[in-house]
């Protein structure tokens, strides 16, 4: 038996000037393959830090993190990077399209990237289940916020990633795009059994849809 997610004895440590600062404290969790995680806290408590290190994007300056078993900050530079582009499906609360692509070229952009092809029916059953087959063509100004946020999210799941990393992401959307958005993250995870972590500020979302909640305080984690 094997989480596919085990966190251990995880420390960050930032110098401000003349100080050290303690973004992570000795946190250590796991997440079971599946699970939906939700982890909350107030401003400066290290929710960032530490989804940025699942996600591979920033070292810890002590403890490990293992992925399917795997100790991923033992890895190369090079083997990392491979692991933030397919295994981590980070998607922060900002995103960038490429304004002079359609939807469809934006979506299969970071796979053409990575030399991987995107074959006509994963791409049609991704615009399918986010709704955007009438826009395949269109171009990111025209479409809504929500719409943008659906494309961006298109094209971290065409990697198919072990885990989506969910940095805030409906933030700054208007209630209507905001629900859609989050019913669409439930049924993608209840559908394809996806493993998520989601940092966000809002306890009507979490209650919609975590498993279990990871509070933060000052680098540590309070209760799971």
């Amino acid at each position: 038996y094997m989480p596919i997610l085990n966190v251990c004895n995880l420390c960050k440590t930032y110098q401000a000037g003349e100080a050290e600062v303690k973004a992570l404290d000795n946190v250590s969790f796991t997440v079971e393959k599946g699970e939906f995680v939700s982890i909350i806290g107030p401003s400066g408590s290290g929710k960032s830090t530490l989804l940025h290190i699942l996600a591979g994007i920033d070292r810890p300056t002590s403890g490990k993190v293992y992925v399917d078993g795997e100790d991923i900050y033992a890895k190369s530079e090079k083997e990392l990077a491979y692991y933030r582009r397919r295994k981590a499906g980070l998607i922060y609360q900002f995103y960038n399209l490429v304004l002079t692509l359609t939807v469809e070229e934006n979506i299969t952009l970071p796979c053409r990237l990575d030399k991987k092809k995107t074959d006509k029916e994963t791409l049609d059953r991704l615009l399918d289940t986010l709704e955007m087959k009438e826009r395949r063509s269109h171009l990111p100004s025209q479409l809504s916020g929500g719409q943008q946020r659906r494309v961006a999210f298109a094209g971290v799941l065409a990697m198919r990633p072990t885990t989506l990393v969910l940095d805030e992401p409906v933030a700054g959307l208007d209630p209507a795009s905001r629900t859609d958005f989050l019913d669409l993250i439930k049924q993608l995870h209840e559908q394809r059994n996806l493993t998520v972590v989601m940092v966000s500020h809002n306890m009507n979302d979490i209650a919609l849809l975590a498993d279990r909640m990871l509070v933060m305080h000052e680098g540590e984690v309070a209760f799971v």
